[in-house]
């Protein structure tokens, strides 16, 4: 499976796991919503589960996905600061993205 970062995504993911809060923790995305053709997705920060596969990306962080899952390989996660600022996860391969 694969996972892509842009430079703000891995700028504020690695900010947000030295909170103290999530200590121990690693990057999760995760279906939030699938709709016959296309998916929604999500992030937060968690531990890993045995149906967990940790990939690695090339900004040195690890991001948990669900094994198996076709709509999670291939997620492209960014991070935007116009026209407003927040995450935007796609999957190129599966066409649809999502704001977090």
């Amino acid at each position: 499976m694969k996972v892509k970062i842009n430079k703000n995504a891995a700028k504020v993911i690695k900010k947000e796991l030295e909170n103290e809060n999530n200590q121990g923790k690693m990057l999760r995305v995760y279906v939030s919503h699938l709709h016959g053709n296309h998916a929604h997705y999500g992030i937060s920060f968690d531990t890993p589960k045995e149906t967990d596969e940790i990939v690695k990306t090339d900004k040195d962080i690890d991001v948990l996905l669900e094994s198996g899952n076709e709509w999670l390989d291939g997620v492209w996660i960014q991070y935007f600061y116009v026209p407003e600022e927040g995450f935007v996860i796609t999957n190129p391969s599966k066409g649809h993205s999502h704001h977090h």
